[in-house]
């Protein structure tokens, strides 16, 4: 994740991050977990495979009806028991759609007893006045809504009339009961012209939290590897945000814009910001480099509705261990496991242009989608929209002590 308003804004400082990195990973403010050093994960747990949408870019097929293999509400609580003694610094509620799950309420409440900071990935379209209340009463800290665009086009790629405007009402709800809630926006060709009337009517309804995300080829959205930006297009829409970010930020909107699932528009920033605020590059530099690039198996997990754990929520394919047989702790900390310990010392095996590239140890773009492309999950990302200039030119020199 690649906060821009932090980067371009100087909202986040290596002294900041430095101050939080002796303590524990859940007193860690949320703005400066992206810059945490520590190892522990944030685990998205998709704990329901039933949504009440039928989204075109679904990584994980959500269906209509629940599955007979999602972990019984016993076993989630021992899952979640281990993560609190693990001091895992988030739990990220996902699904389908959380919100269907009976014991949610049950495990979001359990979740907070045992000392964990918890957030929820929704639809939005359940969360009514009375839900946002108790999503707030159990202890959620953070409500991230899925829209993909202004109405017409958002109810196109969910399949369902008026989903939109449920979806906006959920994020008002949440709102109005004091709690932080914000816009997920997956991007592709068929609604990145959506996105500059949506970051304005997000920053005029004083939505807290933009977050857009590229497309990953996984689940369904397999099926739409054609419908994703070209390189051109990836980069025109980088150059719209930071104008956009720095804009919002001049005329005094509280709106914090983020980018994720390309670690690219890192250093896409930094280029920004060595020409313009040179006396900035090593800060940001270092933020980069405590963030660490792609999270995947290193500061993300995934756990999916049957209990398979895997290196993040896109690599269904790859199963590191099952929580109903194993502890979640033990199967993350396990330093026999090959496939963990390359995603952890990822720099060694990238091939083409991420191998070539300066930068790699601060990105590593995604494996996914090299999988995806070419066959190999250590090939160059082909979403990368960095020039060769861009990725050979060498990083200033770091005299930050961490």
């Amino acid at each position: 994740m690649i906060g821009c308003t932090k980067l371009l804004c100087g909202k986040a400082t290596v002294s900041d991050a430095i101050k939080y990195s002796k303590v524990s990973s859940t007193e860690i403010p949320p703005h400066l977990l992206q810059f945490s050093t520590k190892n522990r994960p944030i685990v998205v747990w998709n704990m329901t495979l039933k949504c009440n949408l039928r989204c075109v870019h679904c990584y994980i097929n959500a269906k209509s009806e629940a599955s007979k293999e999602e972990l019984t509400t016993e076993q989630a609580k021992e899952f979640i028991e281990d993560l609190g003694s693990m001091k895992v610094p988030v739990l990220l509620f996902s699904g389908g759609e959380p919100l269907l799950r009976e014991d949610f309420f049950e495990l979001a409440e359990f979740a907070r007893d045992v000392g964990l900071r918890t957030v929820i990935s929704t639809n939005g379209t359940l969360i009514t006045e009375d839900v946002a209340r108790k999503l707030k009463d159990v202890g959620i800290k953070y409500v991230g809504v899925s829209l993909d665009g202004m109405p017409e086009t958002h109810n196109r790629f969910r399949g369902v009339v008026q989903a939109f405007e449920k979806a906006i009402e959920g994020i008002k709800n949440s709102l109005r009961v004091g709690l932080k809630a914000g816009v997920r926006f997956t991007v592709t060709k068929d609604n990145y012209k959506d996105l500059p009337k949506l970051l304005d009517y997000a920053a005029k309804e004083g939505i807290p939290r933009f977050c857009i995300y590229h497309l990953v080829y996984a689940g369904r959205g397999k099926n739409i590897v054609e419908r994703d930006l070209t390189k051109e297009e990836r980069r025109k829409m980088m150059e719209f945000i930071v104008e956009k970010t720095l804009e919002l930020h001049r005329k005094g909107y509280e709106i914090e814009i983020l980018t994720t699932d390309n670690h690219a528009d890192g250093i896409f920033l930094y280029n920004y910001i060595i020409k313009r605020e040179p006396e900035r590059a090593e800060e940001i530099i270092t933020l980069l480099r405590m963030h660490g690039g792609c999270s995947a198996g290193v500061k993300v997990a995934n756990v999916d509705y049957r209990g398979d754990v895997h290196p993040c929520q896109f690599w269904s394919h790859v199963t590191l261990g099952n929580v109903k047989e194993r502890k979640f702790s033990e199967i993350w900390n396990d330093k026999s496991n090959e496939f963990l310990n390359m995603l952890r010392n990822k720099a060694k095996y990238l091939k083409g242009k991420c191998s070539r590239c300066n930068f790699k140890e601060l990105c590593g773009g995604c494996r996914i989608r090299a999988e995806t492309v070419y066959g190999d999950i250590w090939q160059e990302d082909p979403a990368c929209y960095l020039t060769e200039e861009e990725i050979l030119r060498k990083p200033v020199e770091v005299k930050i002590k961490l």
